[in-house]
């Protein structure tokens, strides 16, 4: 691994290495993110063929590759922002409210335990010797962290809002739905806002912080990461 290679130095190798570490490592949990929703659906009955390509873990087959993939990876390596990527399509309809919101829930529940399991082998395994590894794992944990608390605002298109649709009248479904496709964008103008920019990396630190793991880890990751930032 590269930025095992690094070791504790910060050189060119260190940049690319934490780079490609997260850029991949976000790829794969916009993946697990995906599947999660897939593999609910699939248990609750949604049989359909796209459900079927979610369940591979081929990010080609998502609808929207540029939205669902390329977007959030960009945000990343420019802002440090886990932006959450376009939703999947799956069938609910037929399905109890219930289940409808567990399967909503389910894609941040993916980034919930990525997270937990990345900051948990960082706390216990963190070597000095090869700090910029861990540096790079204790970002892309901060990130899942991120990635829950932006899906689950009720914004309609995210998963938070798709969670509580089932159990809002049939009126109110109706009228909210066309915003569903500008989710992402919504979400996009509220982090511009600087005061909702600040509330929202605050929550995101409040939680990083029952990890135990020191926050200037992360954001040493975040430094390497983008590590053009110090130059311009």
């Amino acid at each position: 691994m590269v930025a095992w290679l690094a070791g504790a130095t910060v050189r060119p190798i260190a940049y690319a290495g934490v780079f490609i570490f997260v850029i991949s490592g976000w790829l794969v949990s916009l993946c697990l993110h995906e599947f999660g929703h897939a593999a609910t659906a699939w248990r609750f009955g949604d049989h359909d063929e796209a459900v079927r390509g979610y369940l591979t873990l081929d990010p080609r087959r998502y609808a929207h590759p540029g939205l669902s993939l390329l977007l959030p990876m960009v945000f990343i390596a420019l802002g440090g922002i886990g932006l959450p990527g376009a939703a999947v399509y799956v069938r609910t309809w037929f399905m109890t409210p219930m289940r409808r919101t567990l399967v909503s829930l389910a894609g941040p529940a993916a980034n919930l335990l990525l997270a937990v399991l990345l900051l948990a082998l960082a706390r216990l395994f963190f070597d000095p010797e090869h700090w910029v590894l861990w540096a790079g794992v204790a970002f892309l944990g901060f990130l899942q962290i991120m990635a829950v608390v932006l899906n689950l605002l009720p914004i309609p298109g995210l998963d938070g809002y798709d969670a509580l649709e089932p159990h809002l009248s049939p009126e109110t479904q109706r009228a909210v739905a066309p915003a569903k496709q500008y989710g992402v964008f919504i979400l996009l103008f509220l982090l511009l806002a600087p005061a909702i920019n600040q509330w929202l990396f605050a929550v995101v630190d409040w939680f990083f912080d029952f990890s135990g793991v020191p926050h200037l880890l992360a954001t040493a990751g975040n430094s390497l990461t983008r590590f053009w930032s110090r130059w311009f």
